[in-house]
């Protein structure tokens, strides 16, 4: 804001006459001062608005900042995610020059496959080498590799390089089921509401709008290492629930208010903004007292009321909060070590005692952006004597 020159003349001149007549010092005081007043809040509305435009700039420059932080950490990305498509054509390379040896796949499982004895694990991926570091380092640190079972669930277009990853080892007896999603014919939009949703153009588009958001979130990627062995996790007891995991709240943050619309009244009269979350991601299931709570169809419930998305915007774990509202068990913290993949912070005393360790967030182990002290606790289960892993590069 300019000041106006005539006045500041006027105002010189007249401070001149005070100081030039000090007789006339009680004439002109009240004219010097009230005129002084004047200049003095012409200067602060002057500074006022120069700061709060510095403030503003200051805010636009950080918010570029981020911005251009979230697009180079995207790029970073999706340079390490070109060398996964070239480790996933070369593997399906692999087994198009030597189907012979890839010839049982797709054939009936063996039997300890759906032996209810075992020790089984879902795991949910499109990344070849995470997933093979995921069922690597769990084999390696238990006792009896051949009682555990490994269910590899993964998208028909990644099937063949998966299933030729893990034919590639023998990964100490453990038995290792490869299967697309698509190969579960009952997971379509006329049976699972997420699916028929992600059909709607109206969602899409939403999505869309949202790309940045949800490219920087930890949507994708088992990043996950097994230092202990996890058989004990089958000698919990959860008391009768359904899921047992790890919570992860601390004062206000990650609780239920941050996940959902509690100006919605469905989720006010059933839930309490301030119930802890957990982590979504590493769960331990009960599937007998899955099948009776009826967890299915509780889901599906509550992702059918929530196609306009009124009760929460974006993510999955909302959905899996809701779901298992009142039939989660809290595990002990050192079963599920969270955040490698952003907080360096984390103690090394801590991850020692982990039994299972995640590198959720943007900073994954097989990127340059990884965290130094982190990245070898990733790295010793990948498999550098595999040719087709040595191709790549994947900044290990």
């Amino acid at each position: 804001m300019a000041l106006n020159s005539g006045r500041v003349r006027m105002h010189t001149r007249l401070t001149g006459r005070v100081i030039g007549h000090p007789t006339r010092c009680s004439m002109f005081t009240f004219r010097f001062f009230a005129g002084f007043r004047t200049i003095a809040v012409s200067v602060f509305v002057a500074v006022w608005f120069l700061f709060a435009y510095l403030q503003l700039r200051r805010r636009r420059l950080l918010n570029k900042s981020e911005k251009t932080r979230s697009f180079l950490e995207l790029d970073c990305c999706k340079v390490d995610a070109q060398e996964l498509a070239l480790l996933s054509l070369r593997l399906m390379g692999e087994r198009i020059a030597h189907p012979e040896k890839y010839a049982d796949e797709g054939n009936f499982p063996k039997p300890e496959i759906e032996d209810p004895k075992l020790y089984h694990y879902a795991i949910f991926s499109d990344n070849v080498i995470a997933a093979s570091v995921v069922v690597n380092s769990a084999v390696e640190n238990t006792r009896e590799p051949r009682k555990h079972v490994f269910h590899v669930i993964t998208y028909k277009m990644n099937l063949g390089a998966m299933q030729v990853m893990f034919k590639m080892k023998d990964y100490r007896g453990a038995h290792i089921e490869v299967k697309a999603v698509e190969d579960y014919k009952f997971l379509n939009s006329s049976y699972v509401p997420v699916l028929k949703q992600k059909e709607s153009v109206s969602l899409q588009h939403f999505y869309s709008e949202n790309k940045l958001e949800n490219a920087t979130r930890d949507t994708t990627n088992m990043t996950y290492r097994n230092p202990k062995d996890l058989t004990g996790l089958w000698k919990i007891d959860i008391d009768g629930k359904v899921n047992g995991a790890v919570e992860t709240c601390s004062g206000s943050f990650h609780r239920y208010a941050q996940y959902m619309d509690f100006s919605h009244p469905l989720i006010e009269a059933r839930f309490s903004p301030d119930a802890c979350a957990w982590a979504y991601g590493m769960n331990f299931f009960d599937l007998d007292a899955w099948r009776r709570e009826k967890c299915i169809e509780e889901y599906h419930y509550w992702q059918t009321l929530n196609e306009n998305r009124t009760l929460w915007k974006l993510g999955t774990l909302p959905a899996g909060l809701i779901t298992y509202y009142s039939t989660t068990k809290a595990l002990e913290k050192s079963w599920h070590v969270l955040g490698l993949g952003y907080n360096p912070s984390i103690s090394m005393n801590e991850i020692k005692n982990a039994s299972v360790i995640h590198f959720n967030g943007n900073m994954k182990p097989w990127l340059d952006i990884a965290i130094t002290n982190f990245r070898p606790l990733w790295s010793k289960y990948v498999e550098y004597g595999n040719e087709y892993v040595q191709s790549c590069n994947f900044g290990l």
